[in-house]
């Protein structure tokens, strides 16, 4: 199986174990993307916005002393975008509604965004 069938592997399973989900999106820290299931249009927009998303939180972070960057999350009044680090070279972004588990995907989002870093320095 190649980096891409690996890649569109995890996704797949963390659709499968977060039925709420509506997009996944693995991009690297330079805004491209690198597998999602995202709509067309929308992929580039949010592997950009997502890099930049985490570049801020990483400043954030260093600046107040927080530690390393984890995760970001934003909420809209429809929709949420859970955002996690990668390893130092990608990023996993999960899209859900509001009334999504947010539970289950804070235990399931870590452990694809591990599974990420570990394909990202394969």
């Amino acid at each position: 199986m190649g980096k891409q069938e690996d890649y569109a592997s995890v996704i797949q399973q963390l659709r499968e174990n977060v039925p709420d989900i509506t997009g996944v999106m693995i991009a690297s820290v330079d805004g491209l993307s690198i597998s999602t299931d995202f709509p067309e249009a929308e992929a580039a927009r949010v592997a950009a916005m997502g890099a930049s998303a985490i570049g801020l939180g990483n400043r954030i972070t260093k600046t107040t002393e927080l530690g390393d960057m984890y995760d970001l999350m934003v909420e809209g009044t429809n929709e949420l975008l859970v955002i996690y680090m990668s390893g130092s070279g990608a990023i996993l972004a999960i899209r859900a509604p509001r009334t999504a588990n947010l539970g289950l995907i804070r235990l399931e989002g870590p452990k694809a965004a591990k599974r990420v870093a570990e394909l990202v320095v394969s």
